[in-house]
């Protein structure tokens, strides 16, 4: 999954979108170091970004309730419950080989801490490179 924890333990977080619809889980560390971005989308949506190989998540159900949303580069493929149009993960343009989970939406009790780290993605060529090595 994610980048290990200091003792390079992962646990599976649950999640979902607010209807219950759409429900995934993905193996992270249960000290979580995020992504704000700053980019048009992102903070209009409040997205805290956990980025993590694609090998460490899997949608345990509404694969049929999801609507997809490309814009720009249309790399990226943003991921909306058709139902409460919560966007709880997506394919990021920044590792298109990895998941990008929504943090805010996912279930408590499996987070030891959270720390969010600053991304400028209004400059978003100057700084994509620095999120390759996340879902590697």
């Amino acid at each position: 999954m994610a980048a290990e924890s200091a003792d390079g333990a992962r646990v599976t977080h649950r999640g979902g979108c607010h209807c219950g619809a759409v429900r995934f889980e993905v193996e992270a560390p249960a000290d979580l170091v995020v992504q704000d971005c700053n980019c048009s989308i992102c903070s209009k949506a409040g997205f805290l970004h956990l980025i993590v190989p694609a090998a460490r998540f899997r949608l345990l159900s509404g694969e049929d309730r999801l609507v997809d949303y490309l814009w720009n580069s249309g790399v990226a493929r943003h991921r909306f419950c058709g139902v409460c149009g919560i966007k709880s993960f997506y394919v990021p343009r920044s590792n298109p080989d990895g998941i990008d989970v929504n943090v805010r939406c996912l279930d408590e009790g499996t987070i030891a801490s959270i720390t969010v780290e600053p991304f400028d993605g209004r400059n978003w060529e100057a700084n994509a490179d620095a999120l390759a090595h996340l879902s590697r």
